[in-house]
């Protein structure tokens, strides 16, 4: 998905994937990816919240 997004390819997203590890090294990769795994999960939830919301209203505005 990221590579339909940004145009990456294969050889492009292991370049990104190795300078990542030399920069963050193999024991801090783990608790990076949580963390990014945590502020996604975040997003949609608030994602979800929002669009529930929007759909909440709309019924509303339909029903008056």
């Amino acid at each position: 998905m990221i590579s339909l997004i940004f145009g990456l390819g294969g050889q492009e997203i292991l370049i990104i994937a190795f300078i990542v590890l030399l920069l963050f090294g193999g024991k801090k990769l783990p608790e990076l990816m949580k963390g990014m795994g945590k502020g996604i999960k975040e997003f949609n939830n608030a994602k979800a919240s929002i669009e529930s919301e929007v759909k909440d209203s709309i019924k509303d505005v339909d029903k008056a």
